[in-house]
């Protein structure tokens, strides 16, 4: 009875030590909130300006997101698991709907690891390197964990959120509803 206790006991506390923080230990990956895969949808009639999407990209250039098309959002970070996990869906899909504009935000990384990142998983999309453009959605539907992507209707308005990973389900249903209003 004392080793099957032994043993629960060590079990609990190597799941308490191996379950906390983002995977690492500097101070941007600490405050790491995954999020559950949860999607949010706004009626047309209830949607916010999204934020103006521009600045330096991980590749050098400047990019400027135009209103008229639907944007496809991605936020991310090359330590945080579920962004590697879903980094070949969002290739599949922007490459898939080539008339939808993909853009990734990097937040509380290193443009080094992110280039990176951004190469192993040849991600066809400018990623901007400015975080600072996501409190722009804080009147809408902010990015409340890592990864979040927000879904932009044709008139620039904030549509839809998928917090944490996005699925092939999840993201082709919110792009197939806010491509058809």
């Amino acid at each position: 009875m004392k080793s099957g206790f032994k043993a629960l006991a060590f079990l609990v506390i190597s799941l308490l030590f191996t379950s906390c923080g983002g995977g690492g230990s500097s101070s941007s990956q600490e405050s790491f909130v995954a999020g559950n895969g949860s999607v949010t949808f706004i009626n047309p009639d209830k949607r916010v300006e999204a934020p103006a999407l521009s600045g330096m990209t991980l590749s050098g250039t400047n990019y400027r997101y135009s209103v008229g098309k639907v944007a496809v959002v991605n936020v991310w970070a090359s330590w945080c698991s579920p962004c590697r996990a879903e980094a070949p869906t969002l290739v599949a899909l922007a490459n898939k709907y080539r008339d939808v504009a993909f853009i990734g935000i990097l937040t509380r990384d290193n443009p080094a690891t992110a280039e990176a990142f951004q190469r192993r998983f040849s991600l066809p999309y400018p990623t901007l390197i400015d975080d600072s453009l996501l409190i722009g959605f804080k009147g809408s539907l902010p990015a409340n964990a890592i990864p979040s992507t927000v879904v932009i209707d044709k008139a620039g308005r904030v549509a839809a959120r998928i917090s944490g990973a996005v699925t092939v389900a999840s993201l082709t249903d919110l792009i197939e509803r806010v491509s058809g209003e």
